[in-house]
């Protein structure tokens, strides 16, 4: 290991310590979470019961990744809302706030989706960016995230944790909603219409993109392959792997999680040649290198195109000066030259 790496990795590490209200939440199967038919016979086992959900998801991933037509949008002042296709028990998040950053006679959009946790700020300063461009940027508030918090939650806990029902149901939320906003800006004259996200919001962004062949383009800020396994072995996440441990192995929630993992889906995109974009970090140990080239490797053995940006810092470092400023001129330069 050089020194550089030995320096990223801990600085890694101390960025991950900076948060004091992470907390260890109980394992649950969260069969309440899933539409549950259970045709497996009541002996069958709560594993059993998710594992056979899932096979059937994957049997026809277009239709769960279907959206209804938003009915009820309202345009507030440089924003949107409207009513999550996939309402919950947690009132506060079953209304879905976005942020309009519109470009004058802008005939292009890209929809923005940031990381787990992100504040109202984050990402504000590339929809600006994006903006100047003369590209419409809206700013999806992602499930349990600002807004959409419940009261009694600091962080937005409940969108990935070890129930493993609410977490499918967080995940398709998201990428339920960010096709919604992608008919949405269709029916209000855009043209072209783009995903951009990152960490988690890059793996919703990915979700939508195969789903929806309406987005023309793609930027995918950090990627992987199984989300369970990133939560597993991940340095952020290592909290929920221990509300995880002695309930599920790492096998099982792989295939619990399998919807909305990418290297399920990457299949979607192999005949609709729609560009995109897929950034990775060399000393990331969140999405760990490993896993990210499983989905590198499904592409080349598919014979798809792609292109790959390789940035010299870690999950977290990558927010931070100079590698938040080369990722975005690399993100900004992609979107111009396919939105712009």
């Amino acid at each position: 290991m050089s020194f550089y790496q030995r320096w990223m990795h801990n600085r890694e590490l101390r960025l991950t310590l900076r948060d004091p209200h992470r907390r260890i939440f109980p394992f649950d199967w969260g069969l309440d979470w899933i539409d549950n038919n259970n045709q497996l016979g009541e002996h069958s086992s709560p594993l059993e019961i998710l594992r056979n959900h899932v096979d059937e998801i994957l049997k026809d991933s277009d239709h769960y990744y279907q959206p209804p037509p938003i009915e009820d949008a309202v345009e507030i002042k440089d924003g949107l809302t409207f009513a999550t296709p996939t309402p919950g028990p947690y009132p506060e998040n079953n209304s879905v706030y976005c942020r309009i950053f519109r470009a004058p006679k802008a005939e292009s959009a890209v929809i923005v989706i940031p990381q787990w946790n992100a504040q109202e700020d984050s990402h504000v300063g590339l929809c600006q960016m994006i903006k100047r461009l003369g590209i419409t940027a809206v700013r999806l508030c992602m499930p349990y995230h600002e807004q959409r918090l419940n009261s009694e939650m600091q962080r937005a806990d409940y969108m990935i944790s070890p129930n493993i029902g609410r977490t499918l149901h967080a995940t398709r939320q998201a990428v339920l909603e960010v096709c919604q906003i992608g008919q949405w800006l269709k029916e209000n004259g855009y043209k072209k219409v783009g995903v951009l996200g990152t960490s988690v919001g890059s793996c919703v962004a990915y979700l939508a993109f195969v789903h929806d062949p309406s987005f023309c383009t793609g930027v995918f800020n950090h990627v992987s392959s199984f989300f369970g396994d990133v939560v597993w072995t991940g340095l952020s996440t290592r909290y929920i792997r221990w509300g995880l441990e002695g309930s599920i192995s790492q096998d099982d929630l792989r295939h619990c999680w399998a919807p909305i993992s990418p290297w399920f889906h990457v299949e979607g995109l192999k005949n609709r040649n729609r560009p995109h974009l897929l950034l990775t970090a060399k000393y990331d140990l969140t999405f760990r290198p490993e896993l990210t080239e499983k989905i590198f490797e499904e592409y080349e053995a598919r014979q798809m195109a792609y292109q790959r940006v390789f940035l010299p810092c870690g999950h977290y470092t990558l927010a931070k000066f100079p590698f938040n400023y080369l990722d975005g001129w690399h993100m900004c330069r992609y979107l111009r030259s396919q939105l712009g």
